[in-house]
């Protein structure tokens, strides 16, 4: 199940898509203006966001810059907009907008690039090795290293951590990363809590400075200690 954000103002648009896609199995939540939107966007996870670009309270564009320079939000962003200029589709893919589709447009062909961008999203996301501080993991090679020394998970333990620094430095919630590394089979509740206690063992106890931090009743989030 896909899980769709829809941040546009135009109900008709909304319930149009909501028609469209919610008896496909997908799982839409959506905002009417840019402020919400943001909320939105900053406290769950999503696979696309459909980001319209006129919008009150905060344009499109300033919101999808708000997602990736403050929140360091990787979600691919789909802009909807009625505006058919190269100067306004730079706009947005300077904003950090992965693709941009014309209203009025098709909900095939919506549905198509969605699918798209979800599947280029998890294609980059593994093939790229992921970098924190001097912590560095590479999916392919299945190698973990900090300051240079070798590190050792469970594949548990190496999804876990895989989450965390994909993520970084926003903050994870134990919600999000169960469903992460389980999907729908989340174990019992303990589980994410011995698999972490392993991670902790391999990751910070040789070292000096901790790099997993525990917020209680919020999440976890992976810091470098060098710029904390």
């Amino acid at each position: 199940m896909y899980k769709i954000l829809i941040i546009e103002d135009n109900p008709d648009i909304v319930a149009n898509i909501y028609a469209f896609f919610e008896p496909k199995g997908f799982e839409l939540d959506n905002a009417h203006n840019g402020i919400s939107g943001l909320a939105l966007a900053s406290n769950n996870r999503y696979d696309v966001i459909l980001l319209d670009v006129m919008l009150p309270g905060m344009d499109g564009t300033k919101l999808c810059k708000k997602l990736r320079e403050e929140l360091h939000d990787k979600t691919p962003v789909l802009m909807l907009t009625a505006r058919d200029t190269i100067l306004d589709k730079v706009a947005g893919f300077d904003s950090g907008a992965d693709d941009y589709l014309v209203k009025p447009f098709s909900l095939v062909e919506l549905e198509s690039r969605i699918k798209a961008l979800i599947r280029r999203h998890k294609d980059n996301h593994f093939e790229h090795g992921l970098t924190v501080g001097t912590l560095s993991l590479n999916h392919s090679e299945h190698t973990i290293t900090r300051e240079g020394k070798s590190l050792k998970l469970t594949p548990t333990g190496f999804k876990i951590l895989h989450t965390l620094m994909s993520a970084a430095p926003r903050v994870v919630s134990k919600t999000e990363l169960e469903e992460k590394v389980w999907g729908e089979d989340i174990p019992s509740s303990d589980a994410l809590r011995t698999h972490m206690h392993g991670v902790r063992a391999q990751v910070d106890k040789p070292f000096d400075k901790i790099m997993i931090v525990t917020l209680p009743g919020v999440g976890y989030q992976i810091i470098d200690p060098d710029k904390a």
